[in-house]
């Protein structure tokens, strides 16, 4: 049996990501977290998995876990998100940094054979380059949440150097499926749609972003994980197909044939890039097809109806 940690385990991915590995039977779960923004209720009820309250930021907390159980494998998914809550609680997200060096410090210490880390399209800042690859595209953003990623990322390659401790670096992009909270954009039009309310766009809704679909996400995650593959590398997970912000919120009105208008917001004062979009290749290659188009995503959220709690 295969032992995995999930950090942020009660969260949209992180538990995701645990069903995913529940329909394999080789695999043993442990979930933690601390409820800051997950859910019980998106946690699997299942025989294979087992759910802990715990902050991993506390050494205590998580110590104690990672003694118990002696993972194979750690997926450190645990972080503050949402760029309202990041921008207002800039501490807070700082405060992340002790996470990462407890997961890493626990891991070297416990047998843990790689550590796969979640880290973000934030860490590109605002576009040098479109399509922004892993290894030509500098990490130029200024925002505590990015910063905490780019630092993560560099505390992994410092601890394969100097421990041996082997890593895989996920920089997810924009991922929306039916556990999302209504805290993210694609949740939020879905919601306001289905119930007829105006639909908010910050600015003039021309900035562009690709949304990736959990399962092309999980997928791929597990892929890695089973082929051995992405070892000590960084991989982008993400659509390459991108869309502006207004045209997202009319196929959603389109797509749920809402009465909802748009309402223009002033442009937030930060954290709203430009544009987003990943160079995929590695992706694409490892998942073995095209991601699943952004219309058909949105059918599959709407027949889940799971977004609307």
């Amino acid at each position: 049996m295969t032992k995995i940690l999930i950090t942020g385990g009660a969260g949209f991915i992180g538990s995701s990501l645990a069903d995913h590995f529940l329909k394999n039977e080789k695999y043993d779960l442990v979930l933690v977290d601390n409820f800051l923004t997950g859910v019980a209720g998106k946690i699997p009820q299942h025989h294979r998995c087992k759910f802990i309250k715990c902050d991993v930021n506390n050494w205590e907390d998580i110590s104690s876990v990672m003694t118990s159980y002696r993972f194979d494998f750690v997926f450190h998914y645990a972080a503050v998100v949402g760029v309202r809550r990041t921008l207002e609680n800039p501490v807070m997200v700082l405060n992340d940094l002790e996470g990462i060096k407890n997961i890493l410090t626990l891991s070297k210490n416990t047998g843990v054979k790689r550590i796969f880390f979640a880290s973000s399209s934030e860490v590109y800042g605002e576009p040098v380059e479109l399509p922004q690859h892993e290894e030509t595209t500098p990490l130029n953003s200024r925002l505590p949440y990015a910063v905490v990623k780019n630092v993560g990322e560099s505390f992994c390659r410092s601890y394969q150097k100097e421990f041996g401790l082997d890593y895989t670096i996920f920089r997810f992009f924009n991922t929306y499926g039916p556990k999302q909270s209504t805290d993210f954009v694609i949740s939020k039009f879905l919601k306001a749609a289905m119930n007829n309310a105006p639909i908010p766009i910050f600015g003039d809704g021309k900035q562009t972003r690709t949304f990736c679909y959990i399962d092309d996400n999980t997928s791929t995650v597990l892929k890695i994980l089973e082929n051995n593959d992405v070892v000590n590398d960084v991989i982008n997970i993400g659509s390459e197909v991108d869309v502006t912000i207004l045209e997202l919120a009319e196929s959603i009105i389109r797509l749920t044939h809402s009465k909802s208008k748009i309402e223009v917001m002033p442009p937030l004062k930060e954290g709203d890039m430009t544009r987003r979009q990943p160079d995929s290749s590695k992706m694409l290659k490892i998942l073995g097809r095209p991601c699943i188009p952004l219309d058909e995503g949105l059918k599959k959220c709407l027949s889940a109806m799971t977004f609307l709690k």
